[in-house]
């Protein structure tokens, strides 16, 4: 019974899981950033491609 309520009251799995959490929105968050930048950066590249070609 003593092993039953030392299990209940670790907090230990609770901790890890949030940092897991937290790992995984701050991975959505990077990827979105680096897909948005990378989305820009290809459609500047297009624009002075563009403009060389036409000169």
């Amino acid at each position: 019974m003593k092993n039953v309520i030392k299990f209940l009251k670790n907090k230990s799995g609770a901790t890890a899981i949030e940092y897991g959490l937290i790992a995984a929105l701050i991975a959505v968050a990077v990827i979105g950033g680096v897909t948005t930048l990378g989305e820009n950066a290809n459609n500047t590249f297009n624009s002075v491609s563009a403009e060389m070609v036409a000169s």
